[in-house]
């Protein structure tokens, strides 16, 4: 039977019998919840197979000591009074009414986000927080957070039936339309997940594949973003298969021909070589301008760090730049150089690239290998650390991890403490505190070093640069021009 209230129940009230002449069983509470349905209904028939009692339950907007539905009394089918009709408009009233998104949201998805993991809901936390930083990047609306601890990890739904049977009540309270998970997901799990919820499952991976996508502005940033975006995709095809699938059989073709799957493989691998032919054509064209720039002898200085840690802000406040800088992880994807000049007519050539992010999946770090590749070229790396973060001493952890995957350590580095008028200074002994070395005056540039230097800059503040600019960059830029 089919309601035309509309809404976040599916429209349909199921009534049905027992032959055993059992009350509503646990299945029927698990039809009522994952079909989302407005009633669910069993009549109970006496010994002589007439109506006895019908006995219904419907789901809450609000969980009741536990439950997530509520029984109705039992009564016999004429002597129904209330309109069946009034309780579910009014149930669908209510999970409009306690639904937490508003119309100036349309057309954004919805999201809850989920850790599922063994360690302690305190380490999760940091990856929880930088997941809801990414959906943030995404224009995603995060509507809530959810802590899974197991000790083992369930290889087909990584949770419990009962926790994704919370989850999908959830999701009907807030009226999400999408689940983001902190850890990958394969693509077994992806299918049982959306196929048990009937929501949209992605994981951290495809979150960061669709931030890059949306702000790839070069030629070089798209095609290196597609190329991800198709190896991640490919093991994730469907593997289910009909009659109905296959294309391209038919008279005078040996066999059932190509199915669609194998179609849409074949496309995908011969998009991916010709990928890798314009990035090693976009490559070339990039590795001729380096060595257009090594013969006028400019010396090279990198911006590294992890994302939305200030570089891109750093870069427009040297140089007087324009580049797009926002308090958003990946607000820049693009590789962007700019010449930077000291008092004394000395040049160099100071350039930003893409933030790095722990864990950063495999797929991208192989497709942007041409682009970090140019950091091999630098002469100076300049590490910029959020250090207003409380999650920065373990994300030089990880820019350092990846620098050395890069082979990079031997570059010399200057470690740059930026947003520090954010930091409460009084408990510098604290952990994850910025070290004491890098808390100097502006006026003191000669207590830096390359070796092991630190500072402490307001990357908004030009003041504050002036231990960057008189101190260690220009005394490398003397140097390299020395040589």
């Amino acid at each position: 039977m089919r309601n035309n209230t509309g809404g976040r129940l599916c429209g349909l009230r199921l009534v049905h019998t027992h032959p055993g002449g059992e009350n509503i069983s646990d299945d029927d509470l698990m039809d009522l919840l994952f079909l989302r349905l407005d009633l669910m209904a069993v009549l109970k028939l006496d010994q002589h197979g007439l109506p006895e009692r019908i006995y219904s339950a419907h789901l809450m907007p609000l969980s009741m000591d536990g439950a997530n539905w509520q029984y109705l009394e039992p009564l016999h089918p004429a002597n129904q009074k209330d309109s069946i009709y009034e309780l579910i408009q009014a149930l669908e009233n209510e999970f409009s009414r306690i639904k937490q998104t508003g119309r100036a949201e349309a057309g954004r998805d919805r999201a809850l986000l989920i850790s599922v993991g063994t360690e302690s809901r305190s380490r999760a936390e940091p990856a929880m927080r930088e997941l809801m930083e990414l959906a943030r990047s995404s224009e995603i609306v995060v509507l809530d957070s959810i802590y899974q601890r197991s000790r083992t990890i369930n290889p087909r739904f990584i949770m419990g039936r009962g926790k994704l049977s919370e989850i999908i009540i959830r999701a009907l309270r807030l009226d999400a339309n999408l689940l983001i998970f902190s850890r990958e997901l394969n693509p077994s799990q992806i299918r049982s997940i959306t196929e048990f919820t009937d929501l949209r499952v992605i994981d951290r991976t495809q979150l960061i594949l669709d931030i890059f996508a949306r702000r790839a502005r070069s030629r070089e940033g798209k095609l290196q973003v597609e190329m991800a975006q198709l190896k991640y995709m490919l093991p994730r095809l469907s593997t289910r298969d009909d009659a109905l699938s296959r294309l391209t059989g038919g008279i005078g073709a040996r066999g059932p021909g190509e199915t669609k799957l194998e179609i849409d493989r074949r496309r995908i691998n011969d998009r991916l070589a010709r990928l890798t032919r314009e990035l090693a054509s976009v490559g070339s064209e990039r590795s001729r301008r380096r060595n257009r720039r090594r013969k006028r002898t400019v010396p090279v200085i990198s911006l590294v760090g992890y994302t939305n840690a200030g570089k891109s802000t750093l870069l427009n406040t040297l140089t007087r730049s324009e580049v797009v800088a926002e308090d958003k992880l990946f607000a820049t994807l693009d590789p962007t150089s700019r010449r930077l000049r000291f008092p004394e007519e000395m040049e160099v050539i100071i350039s930003d690239t893409v933030g790095f992010i722990d864990d950063l999946p495999a797929d991208l770090l192989r497709a942007f290998q041409a682009t970090l590749e140019e950091l091999n070229e630098a002469d100076l790396l300049i590490h910029v650390i959020d250090a207003a973060n409380p999650a920065h001493t373990t994300h030089v952890e990880v820019v350092e991890k990846l620098l050395g995957e890069l082979d990079l350590l031997a570059i010399p580095r200057i470690d740059v403490y930026n947003k520090i008028d954010l930091v409460d200074q009084s408990e510098p002994d604290s952990e994850g505190a910025v070290p004491s070395s890098a808390m100097i005056s502006t006026s003191e540039p000669k207590s830096l070093s390359l070796d092991g230097s630190s500072i402490a800059i307001c990357a908004h503040d030009p003041d504050s640069l002036a231990p960057l600019l008189r101190g260690p960059m220009k005394c490398c830029a003397k140097s390299f021009h020395q040589n």
